[in-house]
């Protein structure tokens, strides 16, 4: 569910006018809406009720300091992975104790920083990072609570690029070598084992992957007890999947999420912690651009936007759908012609949809791609000397610019030309 409906033959963020927004603002532009946010929230605090549970937002799905404030408000914690990510949590007023810090390059001077701000946990990727990670507490005279990332070898069934829980991906220590990972850490200096981390994958849209690997958690954890390890977190990542074509996809709800959770670690006793992201921020953000061209091909039509690649990269990385709508609704029972949905980059990656059924459009038209707020702004980029796209938040009738786009000057003003060529 999100708030971005049509009322008054006009989309709507809550009670805005999207096309308001776009007066104020211009295009392209991404807008964010806090209902949306607040409800997924919600949803997920309440599918985990009766467990002790931590829900602690991916920053990577979007880390714009409005959005994370908005859930932070609400209790998240926050899932980062690297010093940048966690420095935004904490300008964002969540403290170090919500915060999760995953990834698997981490670095001397991020780990410290992390002990420094009293780090809720380090999830733990290989033997060489629990090394590091004990010899950068021991310098800093200081315990660090960690939890190793397993691979459950578990397929996710879902795109190549976001897979992470099988044994030739790159993550987690091999579900095999656990034990011997986990007598490691025992014994090492400065770590104090607190629990197990796994994350299988991202855009999922069927319970059993997750089923499979939290099956397999639950018989870990009962094995590192009897080896008398204090497991009394179990952290299960995130990855549940949003529907992106609004007709016909539909992914697992929370609720039943939360009932699988119950079923499978629910009776060990640990504080359950996960990390959603796309899930509470994906429906919860549009990307709106403007017809620049309605071109007339060979045996085919484009339609030219001033939105590009560089803003909305998903299309082009993963072939991914996104579904396209007028910003002025369509009449009832308008036809619908094939058209080729491009930006303005110098790509031929630069498509957003090929033969996509949409009403008539023309130059100067609005357009809106649903379900853009989790890996829209935050993958962005400046390639072909594009600005950045502003960031909007709605709340309610309100509206507030969250992040501006540069100037020219500002984007040309980051380089530096050095003395000798003078």
């Amino acid at each position: 569910m999100d708030h971005f409906l049509y009322r008054d033959g006009q989309l709507h963020a809550e009670d805005v006018p999207v096309a308001d927004i776009v007066a104020a603002v211009g295009t392209p532009l991404y807008i964010y809406s806090t209902a949306t946010l607040t409800r997924h929230y919600r949803v997920f605090d309440e599918a985990l009720s009766g467990l002790p549970h931590l829900i602690a937002y991916a920053v990577k799905a979007n880390g714009n300091l409005a959005v994370l404030k908005t859930l932070g408000d609400l209790g998240a914690g926050m899932d980062v992975v690297s010093e940048g990510e966690f420095r935004r949590a904490l300008a964002a007023g969540v403290p170090g104790g919500r915060v999760v810090f995953s990834g698997v390059g981490k670095t001397a001077e991020e780990i410290a920083f992390a002990l420094a701000h009293n780090v809720r946990q380090l999830n733990v990727e290989s033997f060489e990072e629990l090394e590091l990670v004990s010899q950068v507490a021991v310098a800093e005279n200081r315990s660090a609570p960690v939890a190793l990332r397993v691979n459950p070898d578990v397929d996710a069934k879902t795109h190549a690029k976001i897979a992470t829980g099988k044994s030739e991906n790159k993550f987690g220590i091999p579900i095999a070598r656990a034990r011997e990972a986990y007598a490691r850490a025992k014994a090492l200096p400065g770590i104090e084992v607190i629990g197990v981390d796994v994350h299988i994958g991202s855009q999922l849209t069927d319970l059993a992957p997750f089923e499979s690997a939290f099956e397999k958690v639950a018989e870990l954890t009962r094995l590192l007890r009897e080896d008398g390890h204090d497991i009394r977190r179990i952290d299960l990542g995130g990855g549940l999947g949003i529907p992106y074509r609004q007709a016909n996809e539909a992914p697992p709800l929370p609720f039943d999420y939360g009932a699988l959770v119950k079923r499978t670690v629910g009776d060990l006793g640990c504080e359950i912690e996960i990390e959603p992201g796309r899930l509470i921020a994906g429906n919860a953000g549009i990307l709106v651009g403007r017809v620049v061209y309605r071109k007339q091909g060979e045996g085919r039509v484009f339609l030219v936007l001033d939105a590009a690649m560089n803003d909305l990269v998903r299309p082009a990385m993963y072939d991914a759908w996104h579904d396209i709508v007028p910003v002025r609704e369509p009449a009832p029972g308008v036809e619908r012609a094939e058209v080729d949905v491009v930006g303005p980059v110098c790509e031929s990656g630069d498509t957003f949809a090929r033969a996509r059924p949409l009403p008539p459009l023309e130059a100067g038209d609005l357009v809106a791609f649903r379900s853009a707020g989790a890996y829209g702004a935050v993958m962005s980029s400046e390639y072909n000397g594009r600005r950045l796209v502003p960031e909007v938040l709605v709340n309610g009738d309100q509206f507030a610019v969250v992040r501006a786009r540069p100037s020219f000057d500002e984007m040309i003003a980051r380089d530096t030309i050095p003395s000798w060529t003078a």
